[in-house]
């Protein structure tokens, strides 16, 4: 039997085998990051609290309780309130950008990109500041209370406006400039271009945003916990099971819960985005606008509105954080940032917050583009190519405090050797690499995709082991995606608090968790200022890597130019 596999072996390439070994890494790899943590928590949903099977009890008991019909109302109801409104600004601000000549483009698309450097806790915290029972500007919600619906909607409609403008924006950018020429000479009204053309073109982007958004309102935890009040959702009312009241069987079922929606929007989305896919076309022309004063007059002001409003939230929170004590002595201070005498956790949450992120993205940006070029560039194994990307496609469906919940049941075991990783930063990082992996992934194929297929070709025809031009020819060419996800799990991992909630020690709390145990005990200006931390380290890492492309990319992608 030996003999038979070694002469099977030996038909097989040295390129062939480090194929198979990348893929079964990477399905090794995401699977026990994602599919058995998974499994555990539903395991823990059917047992009761001392392990014992009863079956689908937990299910009836948290079902018939009198407190769960309005807590899945409440999300839904705030899934479908946010999204419409979010969608809606956001399709403007867009429309801004793409196909108008307003001035300052540059800098109002660099302001509605800020939420994405900022936890959710940040915008919450603003708020409190703004309309609280101390704020400045209570008087404008006419006697209502910021905590509670009003609070969430403001503060998440603030955090998702990025995440439907990126979609927006490569929707609209995408347009083909043929047929708005055949509605010109065809004598079409602007208004009839933009319901005949506009919105039919972009209606794909549209759904995808819409999609986007819902999912982020409805698996949020941040802003409902900081200023949702008594008004509960099914992210805050995993935390309550989990950590209030330590029913562990409770909050997996209540995980169960938001998974199957989170689930069942992933499914759309890619529905949608593989008809996005459909409808572009090589053979399209950019779309250039011109000059319109009516129209660019508008759009500016639409988007000075919104501008003004983020740089006023976000301003609000720094200014919180600079006030000797609010609201009763305004004069400034930088006391809030001393953490070392303020804060029991002193400065090791941020000092803990940026290893996260450095760790995250060297290690997930390697391991991302290693295995997305063995599945994209291999010619074998096509039914573990196939499997590796529905497992890299999963994880996007898998809301954060779901995948924590799960990474306690399946990780928490001190009888075995995974049990030494629970409550470590390593197992932190997994959690975040698994958790925006798909994203990541999603970019890396997209850039190997461009690359010409003849590049592999001439490799073997000149006997040059894949794995050499890989590094010598692929890697380099696809330095714009490198530095893409890079960023992208950097300033996530440094953001994120649902996917890390719930597997922090005292040795390893982050920024995100410091901001969240300090605005519960009352400290918001130390919360403020931590969250400022995390804003200003995100932002400067951005920056240097947007330098940082300016120079490599000189020197590496002289190639793609005409």
């Amino acid at each position: 039997m030996a003999n038979g596999w070694r002469q099977h072996l030996t038909g097989w390439s040295r390129d062939s085998l480090i194929q198979l070994v990348l893929l079964l890494l990477g399905i090794t790899l995401l699977a026990g990051g994602l599919l058995l943590p998974l499994l555990a928590m539903l395991q823990k949903s059917l047992q009761d609290l001392d392990g014992n099977w009863v079956g689908l009890t937990n299910f009836r008991d948290y079902f018939l309780s009198p407190n769960l019909t309005r807590t899945i109302g409440n999300t839904l109801w705030l899934g479908l309130l946010i999204t419409p409104l979010v969608v809606t600004v956001a399709f403007g601000y867009a429309y801004a950008l793409t196909r108008t000549c307003m001035p300052g483009k540059g800098l109002f698309r660099l302001i509605g990109l800020i939420p994405l450097l900022m936890p959710s806790l940040l915008p919450a915290i603003s708020l409190v500041y703004w309309f609280g029972n101390q704020g400045i500007a209570k008087e404008l919600l006419g006697g209502e209370s910021i905590y509670g619906p009003i609070g969430i909607v403001m503060g998440l409609g603030f955090w998702c406006f990025p995440h439907a403008l990126m979609i927006l924006i490569t929707a609209l950018g995408h347009s083909d400039a043929r047929l708005y020429e055949a509605a010109r000479v065809l004598g079409s009204s602007p208004l009839r271009t933009f319901l005949t053309v506009t919105l039919p073109t972009a209606r794909y982007g549209l759904l995808s945003a819409a999609i986007a958004v819902f999912t982020l309102t409805i698996c949020d935890f941040g802003v409902a916990k900081v200023i949702g009040g008594q008004y509960s959702v099914l992210a805050t009312d995993i935390y309550r099971q989990v950590i209030g009241m330590q029913n562990f069987s409770l909050g997996a079922v209540a995980s169960v819960t938001l998974l199957l929606p989170a689930l069942l929007s992933f499914a759309l989305e890619h529905r949608v985005r593989s008809k996005m896919q459909e409808q572009s076309s090589s053979k399209s022309v950019p779309y250039r606008p011109t000059p319109h004063k009516v129209r660019d007059l508008l759009a500016l002001l639409w988007c000075g509105l919104w501008a003004l409003l983020f740089l006023a939230l976000v301003g609000m929170a720094v200014y919180g954080s600079l006030v000797q004590f609010w609201p009763y002595n305004l004069s400034l201070t930088l006391e809030h940032y001393a953490f070392d005498s303020n804060s029991v956790y002193g400065w090791q949450p941020f000092t803990n917050t940026l290893k996260l992120g450095a760790l995250t993205a060297i290690f997930g940006t390697g391991l991302i583009m290693v295995l997305a070029w063995a599945q994209e560039k291999g010619c074998h194994f096509a039914p573990l190519r196939q499997l590796m990307h529905l497992l890299a496609m999963l994880s996007l469906a898998v809301p954060g405090m779901v995948l924590g919940l799960g990474y306690i049941f399946f990780f928490n075991r001190p009888d075995s050797l995974l049990g030494s990783l629970y409550g470590t930063l390593p197992l932190m990082v997994l959690s975040c690499i698994i958790h925006y992996y798909t994203v990541g992934h999603m970019t890396a194929l997209t850039s190997l995709k461009q690359l010409p297929r003849e590049l592999e070709l001439v490799a073997i025809s000149l006997r040059i082991p894949l794995i050499k031009a890989f590094w010598r020819v692929t890697l380099p060419a696809s330095l714009p995606a490198l530095l893409e996800v890079f960023i992208y799990l950097f300033v996530n991992a440094m953001t994120t608090t649902s996917a890390v909630i719930f597997l922090y020690s005292s040795d390893s709390v982050l920024a995100s968790i410091a901001v969240l145990n300090m605005e519960d005990s009352g400290d918001t200006a130390a919360a403020a200022a931590m969250a400022t931390l995390i804003l200003l380290a995100a932002a400067s890492v951005k920056l240097l890597q947007l330098g940082l492309s300016r120079t490599l990319l000189t020197h590496t992608q002289r190639w793609r130019q005409p």
